[in-house]
């Protein structure tokens, strides 16, 4: 086995021990409450790493794109959840070719996307389950809770070959929140406002939705346990990152995957370059904090900025970085981090264990 020391960087480097024992504490937090796991790849994008959710206990997997379904499918997992719109005769051609062989749900939060939905399934001669989307404070995709969505349900209803099976949200403005407190609220209302919609389309329309289903990490470790809800699909619990530290909803030892850069110059003293740069860090923030990653063990220090093949870090008085070290840096976040790469090297006990690859990677369509 190769040493860890003679990992080539940049390079993200997840430690299995740490990332396994996320698995099985998120598993571990649904059964508890009572509901089905479907953890969302698009964080890890990886067959391996989600053969690992299901056999930990997950119930089956969320994607985002078709492309990730078909990569997942291709590689015997078969329950899965495509969150996100379909539309085009193209798409629909390759969700027909799916559903024929998979069990396939999708989200959607139109009419027009559900009549494309429900003539690809007349034509395959089964029904397709969906979950419309609904928006409990995001604004993205969805109508609002309430009457707007009733009325969408009312809708869609009408069309045959669909099976209204939940009612979906995701409150990524849980990120935003200034306050433990306020995501604590945010997480409530994400799964009442579902609850409450579901309660007004059974007494009013008569359509009984089995499922409802609460998405993103910061909000799955409270979620979970909102009466009501059925089920959760979190993604970034399994690796976490800068983000969920800033929330306070995990420590730095939950941090499962590292970016390991080289410090490649010192142009100035106050100045060190490494080798990851937005091509592998990417360009995304901190919530409450600057710069473009966490330095682990280095006293809250950062990568100051990025260009494509350089990490700039400003460094204050007292801590010093050579030509040559190697720095662990917890990304800000981790999702876009990994579709970046085309493997995760796979630690435990200090060896190179697995070379996991990014199997879905760039399979946005």
């Amino acid at each position: 086995m190769d040493m860890v020391e003679n990992i080539d960087t940049p390079a993200l480097v997840v430690d299995l021990d740490k990332m396994d024992n996320n698995i099985r504490v998120m598993s571990e937090n649904a059964r508890q409450a009572g509901i089905t796991l479907r953890p969302h790849i698009k964080t890890h994008k990886s067959v391996t790493i989600a053969l690992k959710q299901l056999l930990a206990g997950a119930d089956g997997i969320t994607v985002a794109k078709l492309g990730e379904a078909e990569v997942m499918h291709q590689n015997g997992i078969h329950d899965i959840f495509i969150a996100y719109p379909i539309i085009g005769a193209e798409k629909l051609t390759r969700l027909k070719k799916l559903a024929e062989r998979a069990d396939i749900k999708v989200s959607l939060d139109s009419v027009e996307v559900a009549g494309g939905i429900s003539t690809v399934a007349a034509s395959i001669g089964k029904k397709i389950k969906v979950y419309i989307e609904v928006d409990t404070g995001l604004g993205r995709v969805g109508k609002k809770y309430g009457e707007e969505t009733l009325c969408l349900v009312e809708e869609i209803a009408k069309l045959p070959n669909i099976e209204i099976y939940g009612l979906m949200t995701h409150a990524g403005h849980a990120y935003a929140a200034k306050s433990q407190e306020e995501m604590i609220e945010i997480t409530r209302q994400e799964g009442q406002y579902l609850v409450e919609t579901k309660t007004s389309i059974k007494s009013e329309l008569g359509i009984e939705i089995p499922c409802i289903s609460v998405g993103s990490s910061p909000t799955s470790y409270i979620g979970a346990h909102v009466e009501g809800v059925t089920e959760m699909r979190p993604g970034t619990y399994v690796f976490n990152d800068a983000k969920l530290l800033d929330l306070g909803l995990v420590t730095e030892e939950n941090c499962a995957l590292l970016i390991y850069a080289t410090v490649v110059s010192r142009p100035a003293e106050n100045r060190a370059i490494i080798d990851a740069g937005s091509k592998t860090l990417t360009s995304d923030k901190r919530i409450f904090a600057d710069g473009y990653g966490l330095i682990k063990g280095k006293n809250g220090l950062t990568v100051s900025w990025l260009s494509e093949e350089h990490g700039v870090i400003n460094l204050p008085e007292g801590i010093d970085l050579k030509i040559g070290d190697v720095i662990e840096i917890i990304p800000n976040h981790v999702c876009p981090t990994v579709n970046l790469a085309d493997e995760l090297i796979g630690i435990r006990n200090g060896e190179i264990e697995e070379v996991i690859a990014v199997t879905a990677r760039g399979k946005n369509k």
